[in-house]
């Protein structure tokens, strides 16, 4: 157990936990406002993301941005970024049993610290591992349920949605549900119009 982001931060960023550390980059830790009320959780980095180090940075970041701007949310400020991997899977394959396994300790310390009012898990991988192993994105998406005390809630990951345009309206709406909750549930100021 770690007791603080910075100590967290450090020992992650020279893990060799699994065999993903032997063609990584860049150990991706995640982004954002560390102290956000809301995290986001993707499956892992991609290629542009291995390369910088930064998460959801290529063409699946610039449209989560564009779905966060959509509800006046911005991701430096307002929310947190992380991986259920921290090191780009070869290929942009899912991510293994064993490496989500032991990647995982370190996502459980990140929320630890941060304390979370929501996540949302971006694509099936996350939301799978943190929801329920029977989620199913097509059906599943945009409903809240609450565990461990923390309202979680799965959404399209923006790879998807740019493989499949359809899905985007149903991805708008699940923003919409989430600044909804935000509402709520946050007790900052968030500035929606």
């Amino acid at each position: 157990m770690y007791t603080n982001w910075e100590t967290l931060k450090k020992e992650c960023m020279s893990c060799t936990r699994c065999r993903l550390c032997e063609s990584r980059t860049n150990i991706v830790f995640g982004g954002g406002n560390e102290n956000a009320e809301v995290m986001f959780i993707g499956e892992g980095p991609g290629k542009q993301e291995d390369l910088t180090g930064e998460p959801f940075v290529g063409r699946c970041g610039q449209l989560l941005d564009k779905y966060l701007s959509a509800v006046d949310l911005d991701r430096k400020t307002d929310i947190y970024i992380a991986n259920m991997v921290k090191c780009r899977p070869p290929q942009n394959r899912d991510p293994k049993q064993d490496e989500q396994d032991e990647c995982i300790k370190w996502l459980c310390e990140q929320v630890r610290i941060m304390r979370p009012k929501i996540i949302v898990c971006l694509g099936r991988i996350a939301a799978q591992r943190l929801i329920s192993p029977d989620f199913k994105v097509t059906l599943d998406h945009g409903v809240f349920e609450r565990k461990g005390g923390i309202f979680m809630m799965g959404t399209f990951h923006p790879a998807s949605l740019l493989r499949n345009q359809k899905q985007r309206p149903q991805a708008l709406e699940d923003f919409l549900k989430l600044r909804d909750k935000m509402r709520e549930v946050c007790g900052k100021n968030y500035n929606f119009s």
